[in-house]
């Protein structure tokens, strides 16, 4: 599946979530996250489905479970990152932004800004 949307700035939360996981993350899925997320507008609803690798709020320390999708963004291996609240729709996050996480800063290592089109292969 590929999903189309374009570049979009976050509500600023996102680090603080990457902060707290990214221990975890590496322990579990083997990469060491960057501490950010390039947000994507994809300007439909897109619900993450049950293939999905699950983080419980006692294995990172956190208030609420976490999601986590693989995918491909501009060819690097990367990962939806989204809370189960905001995949329930009780977040406060719309469920046409997609977070995506990774081991580099996308915006900086490829030079994106707002509003810039962009693909997700899932």
């Amino acid at each position: 599946m590929i999903l189309q949307g374009q570049v979009v700035s976050g509500l600023g939360e996102a680090s603080s979530w990457v902060k707290k996981i990214k221990n975890v993350f590496s322990e579990k899925i083997g990469m060491e996250l960057f501490e950010g997320t390039l947000n994507i507008d994809v300007n439909c609803e897109y619900l993450l489905g049950t293939d999905v690798i699950k983080f419980a709020p006692n294995e990172y320390g956190g208030t609420q479970e976490v999601l986590v999708k693989e995918c491909s963004v501009l060819g690097k291996k990367s990962y939806i990152l989204r809370t189960k609240a905001n995949e329930n729709e009780e977040g406060t996050q719309p469920i046409n932004i997609i977070e995506i996480v990774s081991n580099v800063n996308f915006r900086e290592k490829y030079n994106l800004k707002d509003g810039e089109k962009i693909e997700i292969i899932i």
